[in-house]
């Protein structure tokens, strides 16, 4: 019993120390896209299916000169280029813009439509709870 605890302990923070990694990598990326420009983000949990964020470079108009995605359901999982949107209005894509890519990435790409479209109107972006989160909150009687 002892022995798996450990187990179960030792896989905990190799799962951490995977996930640190991915970030790190992930924080670099956006860094190196916010250097050129301003960046349209939008995300998309997956639980167990792979989720997906993705990142636009774009222009002072809102042009796309460049995509980037993270999608997957592992720490392994790096960021990649998103070709096919460049010369897009980010704040006007739409379903048909996106008919080769898997759900969540067409969900993180609308959400990042979405955020674009609420930060020029001057709206303000809630955050999204994670799944383990709303189900802290729903435990714990916070909406």
């Amino acid at each position: 019993m002892l022995k798996l605890g450990l187990f179960v302990a030792a896989m905990f923070l190799v799962q951490a120390l995977l996930t640190s990694v991915q970030i790190s990598h992930f924080n670099q990326e956006f860094i190196k896209l916010r250097r050129r420009g301003k960046v349209a983000c939008g995300r998309q949990s997956g639980g167990f299916h792979a989720g997906a964020i993705v990142m636009f470079l774009i222009d002072e108009n809102g042009i796309i000169r460049e995509g980037k995605q993270l999608t997957g359901v592992t720490a392994f999982a790096r960021v990649k280029p998103l070709p096919g949107f460049e010369g897009k209005f980010v704040g006007a894509l739409t379903e048909a813009d996106l008919p080769r890519h898997g759900k969540n990435l067409r969900k993180a790409i609308l959400d990042a439509k979405d955020t674009y479209n609420k930060v020029m109107n001057g709206e303000i972006v809630p955050d999204k709870p994670s799944p383990f989160q709303r189900a802290g909150r729903a435990l714990t009687g916070r909406a």
